[in-house]
C-alpha cells in the first residue's frame, strides 16, 4: 500500500509539472531576466481577453544585479522563432486595442531586398470595439529568404478610458524606467502562423548586456 501510494504522490507531482506554463531564465552579473508563456485562458484571466489569439504574451520580472540603477524599455525585448526565422518586437498597448489602427508588416532580413504585402489592418482586435480594416496588398518587388520580422505600426490613439481592453494592456504592461529593485510586467508579440513553445526564444539586447531565454 506504502508503495502504491508512493507512486501516486509521484504521478500526481509528474502531471502538476507538466501543467506548469513554459517558462525560462537567464542572467549576467547585472541583470536576471524570469519570463513565462502565457496560456490563452491565463491570458484572458490578466486581461480579459484573450486576444483574438493574434498576439503571444509573455509575463517577465527583471532583477538588477548592480548598485547603479538600469534603464527598462520594452524595446530592450525580442521575440524570435526557431521555427521560421520570425522575430518581433514588443508591442504598445495602442497598437492592440482601440481605434487605433495597426498595420502589421513582414520584412525579410538577410537574403536580398524584400518588399511586398504588409499584411492586415486592423482597427482593434475583432471584438474588442475595433473594426478590421482591409487588407492592403502592394506588390512584392522580391524576396529571396532569410529571417522575417513581424513590423507593426500604430495610427492615431484612444483614450484607456474609453477601452476596458486598452486599460487592461496598459495597466499589465511591464513598465518603462530605471529600476534597482525587481520589475515585472507583461510583453506582447506578435508571429505569423502557430509557434511551439519550444520553438521559440526571448531575446535582452539592453544596457544590462544580451541576454537569451529559450522557452524549451
Amino acid at each position: 500500500m506504502r508503495l502504491f501510494a508512493s507512486l501516486l504522490l509521484l504521478t500526481a507531482a509528474a502531471l502538476a509539472a507538466d501543467r506548469q506554463p513554459p517558462a525560462a531564465r537567464a542572467a549576467n552579473e547585472q541583470l536576471q531576466v524570469s519570463a513565462t508563456l502565457l496560456t490563452a485562458e491565463e491570458i484572458r484571466k490578466e486581461l480579459g481577453s484573450d486576444l483574438g489569439g493574434f498576439f503571444i504574451v509573455v509575463k517577465v520580472t527583471l532583477t538588477p544585479g548592480g548598485e547603479a540603477p538600469l534603464a527598462i524599455s520594452r524595446d530592450d525585448f525580442l521575440l524570435r522563432s526557431y521555427k521560421d526565422g520570425q522575430k518581433s518586437g514588443a508591442y504598445a498597448p495602442t497598437q492592440i486595442a482601440g481605434r487605433s489602427a495597426l498595420v502589421v508588416s513582414t520584412r525579410s532580413s538577410g537574403g536580398g531586398i524584400a518588399g511586398g504585402d504588409p499584411g492586415p489592418v486592423w482597427g482593434g482586435i475583432p471584438g474588442t470595439g475595433g473594426r478590421p480594416q482591409p487588407i492592403d496588398r502592394s506588390p512584392a518587388v522580391g524576396s529571396t529568404g532569410g529571417a522575417t520580422e513581424v513590423q507593426a505600426t500604430a495610427k492615431n490613439s484612444v483614450s484607456s478610458k474609453d477601452d476596458p481592453l486598452l486599460a487592461a494592456l496598459s495597466q499589465k504592461i511591464l513598465p518603462e524606467k530605471e529600476i534597482k529593485d525587481p520589475l515585472s510586467g507583461l510583453l506582447y508579440f506578435s508571429l505569423e502562423g502557430k509557434h511551439k513553445p519550444k520553438d521559440l526564444v526571448l531575446q535582452y539586447l539592453g544596457p544590462a548586456g544580451k541576454l537569451s531565454l529559450p522557452f524549451r
